[in-house]
C-alpha cells in the first residue's frame, strides 16, 4: 500500500519548521504545507471524491499548486495538471476526456471551460466538474457564479487527514500530451513511476536531506518541474523558491537572495540567466552556493554550457525524457566527465535501446534508430486509448518517436525528433493539432505547420496556408485568430500564404522542404 504524498508527509515529520515553499515574502513550513494539503483532502472527501477519481488543477508556480497537488493524492484521487496557458476549448476537452470530478483553477487562468454553468458546453460533454477557484486575494468573493474560492471551500476543514493508501501501480497523475495525430492523450503515471523517478533524480544529483534550496521556474504542471524539483525536492526536505513566470533578472535576484543550490531549466532559461549577469550581480555568491545545474527539453548549446561553467562555476548536466517516462529516462553520468551535446546514459533501473520501424534492435556505435525505453518509469498507458497505447508499447518497451545515436561508450545523442514535433521555449508543439485548429477557420483550405529557428525560443511556429477561393483574411488577422484559439506557446507567430504545398505522390506534405 502506497501514496506519492508520503514525500510531503515524511518531510513534515522530519523537518516541520523548515521552509518548504517560498514566494516573495511568503514562507511556508513543511508543517504548514502538510496541514493545508490535509484540508484539501478533507474537502475532496466532503465533495464525494472517491479513490481513483480524477481532479484537475490549473495553477502557476504558486504555493497553492503543491498544496492542492498533494491534497488530491492524499484523498486517493488522481491529479490532472493542466497548462495555465490553455484556452477554454482546450480546458473543456481535458476536463471531459479525464471525466474530472473537481477542477481547481487559478483565477488568472486565461479562460475557464466553455459553455454554460454546470455543463462543459460541447456536444456530448459530461457534466461540468465542481469548480474551486484559487484566488490571489483570499477575501475576494468568487467571480464565477456557482463556484467557490479555495479559501471559502477550506474554511473550517481539519488540517489532519490520514492519507488513502492504494497499490503502487494505481494511477497518481495523468499528464496530457498532444500526439502527432488526433487529440491529446492522457498518459497515466502510477505512484511507483513517480516515486522511483524522483528518488533516482536525487541519487543522480547527490542530494542530501534538509539542505538544498531549489529555484523553481519550470512550470509545475509539466513533468520536468513536478518530478525533478517538486517531488524530488519534497522527498529530501528541500526548500522550493517559486518564480511564477521566468524572468532572468528576477531569477538572478533570487539566486543571490535565497542562496540557491539547485537550478533546473530549459536552454532558453540558461541563455537568459547569462544575459542577466550584469556588473551589479554578486556572481561569486551565486557560484559559491549553486551546486547543481540541470537542463532539459532540448539540446543545450555547448557554448552556453562552457559559459555557465566559467561564470557561475557549475557544470550543467543534461537529461532526456517524456511525459510518458515520468519523465527522466537518461541523464549525464555523475561518475564520468559530462559530454556536451549528449543526453547521457540510462538512469538506474532503466534500459534504453535503438530500434527500427519494426521494433528490431539497431546495433553498432553511431547507428541511428528510434529510442525505446523499458523500466520502472514507463506509463501504464494512455487513458481510455488501448489502441494508441499498443502503437507505442510492446513487451514493456516504449517507443519515443525520437531518433538518436549511441557512441562506443554508451552515451546517447538526439539527432532528430521524428514526426515533426516542434520545441518552442521548452514546450512541445505538435503540428497536427495546430493544423487541425487552423483548418476550422472559414478562410483556410489547407495548412502545414513547421518549426523554424528562433534565437531565444529555439524554434518558432510557422504555418504555410492555402486559402479558400475568395478568402480575404490577412496574415495578421489569422495570427490574431490563432492567438484566441490556442495556448500562447502553440499558435503560429508566422503565417505564409501559398498556392500549393510540396507533396509526395501519395499526398503526404513534405515538411522538410518547407523548413528548408
Amino acid at each position: 500500500m502506497f501514496n506519492l504524498s508520503i514525500f510531503l508527509e515524511d518531510s513534515a515529520r522530519k523537518y516541520p519548521a523548515r521552509d518548504a515553499l517560498v514566494l516573495g515574502d511568503v514562507r511556508l513550513t513543511y508543517a504548514q504545507v502538510n496541514g493545508a494539503a490535509n484540508q484539501v483532502a478533507n474537502l475532496l472527501v466532503e465533495l464525494g471524491v472517491q479513490p481513483g477519481d480524477r481532479v484537475a488543477l490549473t495553477c502557476p508556480n504558486l504555493p497553492y499548486f503543491p498544496i492542492v497537488y498533494y491534497g488530491i493524492l492524499k484523498a486517493g484521487a488522481v491529479v490532472v495538471p493542466m497548462n495555465v496557458l490553455n484556452k477554454g476549448r482546450e480546458v473543456t476537452y481535458y476536463l471531459d476526456d479525464a471525466d474530472a470530478k473537481v477542477y481547481f483553477c487559478f483565477e488568472g487562468t486565461p479562460e475557464l471551460p466553455m459553455g454554460t454553468e454546470g455543463k462543459a458546453g460541447v456536444d456530448g460533454a459530461k457534466s461540468r466538474p465542481e469548480l474551486i477557484l484559487i484566488t490571489a486575494d483570499p477575501s475576494a468573493p468568487s467571480p464565477v457564479e456557482g463556484a467557490r474560492t479555495l479559501t471559502e471551500a477550506l474554511a473550517g476543514k481539519s488540517p489532519v487527514f490520514e492519507a488513502v493508501l492504494g497499490a503502487e501501480t494505481d494511477t497518481a497523475v495523468i499528464l496530457y500530451t498532444s500526439g502527432t495525430t488526433g487529440q491529446p492523450k492522457g498518459a497515466e503515471l502510477s505512484h511507483s513511476n513517480l516515486v522511483l523517478n524522483a528518488l533516482t533524480c536525487n541519487r543522480l544529483f547527490g542530494s542530501t536531506p534538509g539542505t538544498d534550496v531549489h529555484l523553481l521556474t519550470l512550470p509545475l504542471f509539466h513533468s520536468f518541474g513536478s518530478t525533478v524539483q517538486m517531488n524530488a525536492g519534497f522527498s529530501m526536505g528541500a526548500t522550493l523558491v517559486l518564480l511564477p513566470r521566468f524572468d532572468a533578472q528576477a531569477a538572478i535576484g533570487l539566486l543571490q537572495k535565497e542562496d540557491v543550490t539547485f537550478f533546473a531549466g530549459v536552454p532558453t532559461m540558461w541563455w537568459g540567466l547569462l544575459g542577466a549577469l550584469t556588473e551589479d550581480v554578486d556572481v561569486d555568491r551565486i557560484a559559491s552556493n549553486l551546486r547543481v545545474g540541470v537542463s532539459g527539453g532540448a539540446a543545450l548549446p555547448v557554448e552556453i554550457i562552457k559559459e555557465v561553467q566559467a561564470r557561475l562555476g557549475v557544470q550543467v548536466l543534461e537529461g532526456y525524457g517524456l511525459s510518458e517516462t515520468s519523465p527522466v529516462a537518461t541523464f549525464s553520468d555523475p561518475d564520468k566527465e559530462p559530454r556536451p551535446g549528449s543526453i547521457g546514459v540510462p538512469i538506474w533501473g532503466v534500459e534504453v535501446k535503438l530500434i527500427d520501424d519494426d521494433w528490431n534492435t539497431v546495433e553498432g556505435a553511431d547507428q541511428i534508430g528510434e529510442i525505446a525505453i523499458r523500466g520502472h518509469l514507463i506509463m501504464k498507458g494512455y487513458l481510455n486509448r488501448p489502441e494508441a497505447t499498443a502503437e507505442v508499447m510492446k513487451d514493456g518497451w516504449f517507443r519515443t518517436g525520437d531518433l538518436a545515436r549511441r557512441d562506443e561508450d554508451g552515451f546517447y545523442y538526439i539527432v532528430d525528433r521524428s514526426k515533426d514535433m516542434i520545441i518552442r521555449g521548452g514546450y512541445n508543439v505538435y503540428p497536427r493539432e495546430i493544423e487541425e485548429v487552423l483548418m476550422t477557420h472559414p478562410d483556410v483550405s489547407l495548412a502545414a505547420v513547421v518549426g523554424v529557428p528562433h534565437e531565444s525560443h529555439g524554434e518558432e511556429v510557422k504555418a504555410f496556408v492555402i486559402l479558400r477561393e475568395g478568402a480575404s483574411v490577412t496574415e495578421e488577422e489569422l495570427v490574431a485568430w490563432g492567438k484566441d484559439q490556442m495556448a500562447s506557446y502553440k499558435y503560429p507567430r508566422i503565417v505564409a500564404f501559398v498556392d500549393s504545398l510540396p507533396m509526395t505522390a501519395t499526398g503526404k506534405i513534405l515538411k522538410r522542404e518547407l523548413v528548408d
